[in-house]
């Protein structure tokens, strides 16, 4: 069953993406970026919803509280990364417009990355570490004064439920350089959708929201450490059954 639910899911987002990518990229020189932005918002809402009547996938999001409730509030999302969904979940979820930070070749992806360059977001080439990083800063500080807010995988990858990656400290330059708070969020999102997996689960994605970390006066390496500490220790609070028990003395 859960094979056949994954290729009509599949199947609903190929059918569904082509028409809206190719909508945005006609209409996308005579709308403003905000309306580019809801449309595009409006099919990975689309693909959220088919993924909770097709693979029976729910989201259960917790720590709305801790969001600044400023409308030109910034912030700096730094999120657990174990599957696409919160890549699709996230700007249905979150009371600001997102922009992610992203390596340039997905732009190259047929109709869904030729939907997301029209969109104001930061994509940059990794090949080129010291560029890349001073694209994130301008943009990301213009981005935010705006009231955008930027969102970033520390990991950097999709990681396997139950694993952590490489926390790379990114983010928390970002924040720092632009003076924005730093909100770390944990995600369960490997319980139902795997990494690199075709076949998906019915169940209950977490996602929970953790405190706005101030970034004034702090160094990145060290500020991605508190961040790193708090999603762990989330991860091992919302999905105990996926690492192992602590070692008895």
């Amino acid at each position: 069953m859960n094979l056949i639910r994954s290729v009509l899911h599949l199947l609903f987002m190929a059918v569904t993406v082509v028409p809206w990518a190719l909508a945005v990229v006609v209409a996308s020189p005579f709308l403003s970026r905000r309306r580019v932005y809801a449309m595009c918002v409006g099919w990975l809402n689309t693909a959220v919803w088919g993924g909770k009547v097709i693979l029976g996938i729910r989201n259960h999001v917790i720590g709305y509280e801790n969001l600044p409730v400023d409308s030109q509030a910034p912030a700096v999302l730094l999120v657990k990364h174990q599957s696409t969904w919160e890549t699709f979940c996230m700007p249905g979820l979150m009371p600001h417009p997102l922009a992610y930070v992203f390596k340039k070749e997905l732009l190259y992806v047929p109709f869904f990355g030729w939907a997301m360059g029209r969109l104001d977001m930061i994509h940059i080439d990794r090949s080129k570490r010291a560029q890349a990083f001073n694209r994130v800063v301008a943009q990301g500080r213009r981005l935010l004064s705006q009231g955008t807010w930027v969102i970033m995988f520390p990991e950097g990858t999709r990681i396997d439920r139950g694993q952590k990656g490489h926390y790379k400290s990114g983010g928390t330059r970002l924040a720092i350089a632009t003076g924005a708070p730093v909100i770390p969020v944990a995600v369960t999102s490997a319980k139902c959708w795997p990494r690199k997996a075709f076949i998906k689960r019915p169940g209950t994605v977490e996602f929970s929201i953790g405190k706005p970390i101030p970034s004034a006066g702090r160094e990145p390496d060290e500020l991605m450490r508190e961040v790193e500490a708090w999603i762990e220790a989330e991860m091992r609070r919302l999905d105990p059954s996926a690492y192992p028990a602590p070692a008895q003395a």
